[in-house]
């Protein structure tokens, strides 16, 4: 395993491979090594991989925030001298990519939304939260908080893959919640239309967190962006279809290179 590096700012990060950057950023309650499936990945690609703030290895739990959690990203690759990148983000990272977007569109080569979102209406957010939080303290007060998370974010159920969920998912109570509610306040629908980057969007067909009219409704909002529904997946394609999702990419990114 790749040993972690650090920034200046405090963010743990993996960084192999070399070719045109790509950053992979996790979701809610996730680490940076859940990207193992994608190291191949680093046979054609400079990969950036991060621990977001609160999460795995980072130790700074202040300023919990999607605005804040792209910042820190931001300042990476400007530390590493990376102009532009390709960047992709799941879930709450894809959050985090358009986030990126608004406040460093510069930095963007192309973006890719997996089984993400981009807004909930505000007469959902409190009631979303009440109920996500209340069930998250009851599964982690009984002890059963793997196999309900698992349940609810994988399609299949092999023995495998509930490893790798296993491994990979280690939420902290405190920063998982205040996360959850930063991500319940993301409002990108006037930000949506303006992204004018090659633009790749996943969604699974049996996603039960963020169900795939989502990201339907995301591909509608971004000009000339590609929607692709991953069949027989769940919330976490990356894990149960490793070879179909990391042909997808190699696609999708090979594409830009022809374009340029």
């Amino acid at each position: 395993m790749e040993k972690a590096r650090i920034s200046k700012l405090g963010v743990p990060y993996l960084h192999l491979g070399k070719g045109e950057p790509l950053v992979l950023i996790h979701g809610l309650g996730e680490v940076k090594e859940g990207w193992r499936n994608q190291f191949e990945l680093a046979d054609q690609f400079e990969l950036i991989i991060p621990d977001l703030r609160g999460h795995g290895e980072c130790t700074k739990t202040e300023g919990i925030s999607i605005p804040n959690f792209a910042a820190d990203l931001i300042e990476l690759l400007k530390e590493l001298n990376i102009e532009n990148a390709h960047i992709l983000g799941l879930s709450m990272g894809g959050a985090v990519a358009q986030e990126i977007y608004r406040q460093a569109p510069h930095l963007c080569r192309s973006l890719m939304f997996v089984s993400t979102f981009h807004f909930f209406p505000k007469k959902l957010r409190s009631w979303l939260f009440k109920n996500r939080k209340e069930k998250f303290e009851a599964v982690t007060a009984a002890g059963k908080q793997e196999e309900f998370l698992g349940r609810m974010a994988l399609y299949s159920w092999s023995k495998e893959t509930r490893e790798l969920f296993r491994h990979f998912f280690r939420p902290k109570q405190q920063i998982f919640l205040e996360s959850l509610k930063n991500c319940l306040e993301v409002n990108n629908r006037t930000l949506l239309p303006k992204i004018n980057v090659p633009t790749l969007i996943i969604g699974g067909q049996y996603d039960s967190v963020l169900p795939v009219w989502i990201q339907a409704s995301m591909h509608k909002l971004i000009p000339h962006s590609e929607f692709i529904i991953m069949r027989n997946t769940g919330h976490l394609a990356k894990l149960e279809a490793k070879d179909r999702f990391n042909r997808l990419l190699r696609r999708f990114l090979n594409q830009q290179k022809t374009a340029v």
